[in-house]
Order: structure tokens, then C-alpha cells, then sequence
């Protein structure tokens, strides 16, 4: 049996995904950062990107993420998010049509958010 971490991925405004994983990649301030069963205790601040979650059952789970914190010790990985949503419930024209808005009406805050959308979505 392949080493597991147990992950929680919450946003403000309910539980995104819980389970057991053997990787997850995100984005924090500090970079890309991968972590594995047994890996060093750390804290670290998301920045928005793509969360990347390899279940124990081989899955890929992506979910796009704007800020937040994560923190991991006892391979037990937390992700507090302040948004969050799985790349599966994405919808990828309305994102599209909200990153055009965004480009058009000069919202930097609006363009990155739908731009990480469509990544999540595309990573799936």
C-alpha cells in the first residue's frame, strides 16, 4: 500500500474535498510546492492558482483556488482557501465571458480569478 496524507481543501463557505491523497501541488507565495506523505511540517499562503490533489485511488482532482493558507504536519495537509471550487463544477463559458469582462473593464482582480478558473478547468 502506497504512503497516504490525509487532505482537507475549505473555502470560507464550505468543505471543497476530504480525503486521503500520495501528492498535492499548489501555489504559494514561496512558488509551486509538492507535498507527499512524510513530508517536512510547513505553513505556507496560497496564491491563486490551480490545486492539484492524486488520490489514493489514482484520481486527479483539481480545483482552482484564490488565497488562503495551507499548513501540514502529522501527513495530515490542510488548505484553508478563501475561494474555492472544483474544476468540475467550473463552468468554462462563463468563465471565458468573465475574463473578457474582466480585460475590458481593466480589473486585475476579476481577470486573475477567471484566468485561474480556465487553468483548473484545462489541467482537469
Amino acid at each position: 500500500m502506497a504512503a497516504e496524507l490525509h487532505v482537507e481543501l475549505v473555502a470560507a463557505d464550505r468543505s471543497i474535498w476530504s480525503g486521503e491523497a500520495t501528492l498535492v501541488v499548489a501555489r504559494t507565495t514561496s512558488g509551486d510546492i509538492g507535498v507527499m506523505p512524510g513530508h517536512q511540517p510547513l505553513l505556507g499562503v496560497l496564491e491563486s492558482g490551480p490545486v492539484t490533489i492524486r488520490t489514493s485511488e489514482g484520481e486527479t482532482i483539481v480545483a482552482a483556488v484564490h488565497g488562503g493558507f495551507l499548513s501540514f504536519a502529522d501527513n495530515k495537509l490542510s488548505l484553508l482557501a478563501e475561494i474555492a471550487e472544483l474544476a468540475d463544477e467550473i463552468d468554462t463559458q462563463r468563465a471565458e465571458r468573465a475574463l473578457e469582462r474582466a480585460k475590458s473593464g481593466a480589473d486585475d482582480a476579476a481577470e486573475r480569478r477567471a484566468d485561474v478558473r480556465l487553468r483548473a478547468v484545462a489541467v482537469r
